[in-house]
């Protein structure tokens, strides 16, 4: 990856509806090489997809929670049926196997308490649980789906490689 993807990345991070003609532009490319590059970067998975971030206010999802979910269950098909059941309820946005002293993280987004009551007990009813921790989001001060690219190689300079002991 260059300091054109590295753009063209930014670019698209930054809205992923600007045409190739305005990326190309923006990166010095005609249309054909920046939309072969945009290929190439989605075929290698750099570009996991392209959507829409929606406000959830503005859908009366106001209520965000971090849960935290401990288990006395580690074995390899006690995670998988967890999984399936976390990954299939809407509400999750996030779900992370942690380190440390909780085995999982959760964020959920839901309307209210009265729905966030109502996915807690759907929740404790999937598998047995060691302990659930519910922390409730009073307001949303950062949020971005903008991951920190690297900064591109200086002009003029090669990119970096290992050197190979005997070169």
């Amino acid at each position: 990856m260059d300091s054109i993807d590295l753009k063209i990345l930014a670019l698209l991070q930054k809205d992923a509806t600007l045409s190739i003609a305005v990326i190309g532009e923006q990166v010095g490319l005609s249309q054909t090489p920046c939309w072969k590059r945009i290929q190439r970067l989605e075929a290698d998975g750099v570009i996991d997809r392209r959507v829409a971030v929606l406000d959830p206010v503005k859908l009366g999802l106001g209520l965000t929670v971090f849960v935290s979910i401990e288990t006395a269950d580690h074995s390899k098909d006690w995670l998988e049926r967890f999984a399936d059941r976390i990954s299939a309820m809407p509400e999750v946005l996030e779900f992370y196997r942690m380190a440390g002293d909780v085995d999982y993280m959760l964020r959920v987004v839901v309307a209210d308490m009265a729905a966030y009551d109502t996915f807690y007990k759907n929740l404790i009813a999937t598998l047995p649980l060691k302990n659930v921790t519910s922390r409730f989001a009073m307001e949303k001060v950062k949020s971005t789906t903008a991951l920190p690219l690297p900064a591109p190689p200086p002009r003029g300079r090669s990119e970096p490689r290992l050197s190979v002991v005997g070169e």
